[in-house]
């Protein structure tokens, strides 16, 4: 597998790299599993994409189009190529802040 494509919400904080969010830490970890707990009672990905990521990718449901090893971050990278397609992850903790993958493809 070479490839993976993979829609995210990223959740910045205060002192994440390159944030822009004026959020504590605590309170964008509690918001993402909040996000975690919606997504997997089956509210659509990509709406709570556009509505709460602070990644551009939001504007387009979160989607980060295909993507291969070494494109992304170890932690995200890790995570997106160990997930079936369909899957979405638990939070998964970046320089950038915290993450919810959905693997698309």
């Amino acid at each position: 597998m070479s490839q993976v494509r993979a829609s995210h919400i990223l959740l910045m904080y205060a002192g994440s790299m390159r944030s822009t969010a004026s959020r504590s830490k605590e309170e964008a970890q509690s918001l993402i599993e909040e996000l975690k707990g919606r997504a997997a009672g089956g509210e659509d990905f990509g709406a709570l994409a556009r509505e709460f990521s602070d990644c551009p990718s939001g504007q387009e449901g979160g989607d980060l189009g295909h993507f291969g090893r070494g494109m992304m971050v170890p932690e995200f990278e890790e995570a997106a190529f160990s997930m079936n397609v369909g899957e979405t992850s638990d939070v998964v903790e970046t320089s950038f802040g915290y993450h919810l993958i959905h693997r698309t493809e």
